[in-house]
């Protein structure tokens, strides 16, 4: 696959999501978003009204974040006030534990949950934790997820110590999904060859938390960016 870094730049969630980040750093990573070209930025949903002014670049946040454990009625309640304080799209983290247990019904209810509480014209991906499961649970995920309702489908939060992104997964998840959903790769995903890898096995769009080292390793390679 030929892809320049401006093409690569327009996949990408330029992502802060760390605990300790400040409204500070958050209008630095807006602001670097638009000058680095990528979709969107995303940040935590108590940080989406102090970002400002982002000009075309989306504004993402997430929910149920990291862990996946909170109630169905608080990711709703999250994704809602999210979407009204400018969030255009949500990452949601399903409840991991009903997965491996077996319970895909609860799984997919709590992802509706979520849907109907935003506005259609939002987005939700829906972060599976892909590592943590084997290939029966991710495709039951994704399932779950298109069922409900959801926009994409998203590897990881980048804090599960199973780790982040696979190309093994991104390519069962974007088959699973057969271009219906998009697929979010996130996680561990740290060099212009990572992310290429995972564009090529179907992801159609990135989480990066370090954009411009990928960006800039693309630019030695295919003409500058």
């Amino acid at each position: 696959m030929t892809l320049t870094p401006a093409q690569l730049a327009l996949l990408v969630d330029h992502t802060l999501l760390k605990p300790e980040a400040t409204s500070a750093q958050v209008r630095a990573l807006a602001s670097e978003a638009q000058q680095l070209g990528v979709f969107a930025i995303c940040v935590s949903p108590s940080l989406v009204a102090e970002v400002g002014d982002t000009g075309s670049v989306a504004k993402a946040t997430v929910c149920g974040f990291p862990s996946g454990k909170h109630t169905s009625a608080v990711k709703a309640a999250e994704a809602s006030q999210a979407v009204a304080e400018g969030a255009t799209e949500v990452d949601m983290v399903i409840d991991l534990g009903r997965l491996l247990s077996g319970d895909v019904a609860a799984v997919r209810a709590d992802i509706d949950a979520v849907r109907s509480a935003m506005p259609d014209a939002a987005l939700l991906k829906v972060i599976i934790e892909s590592a943590a499961l084997d290939d029966e649970q991710v495709v039951a995920a994704c399932e779950a997820a298109e069922q409900a309702g959801a926009q994409f489908v998203k590897t990881s939060t980048g804090f599960h110590p199973a780790g982040g992104a696979s190309v093994h997964a991104v390519r069962l998840m974007a088959q699973t999904v057969g271009g219906r959903l998009g697929v979010k790769a996130s996680g561990g995903i740290r060099t212009w060859s990572d992310a290429v890898a995972l564009v090529e096995a179907g992801a159609t769009r990135l989480g990066l938390s370090g954009t411009r080292a990928v960006l800039e390793g693309g630019s030695a390679t295919s003409g500058g960016y």
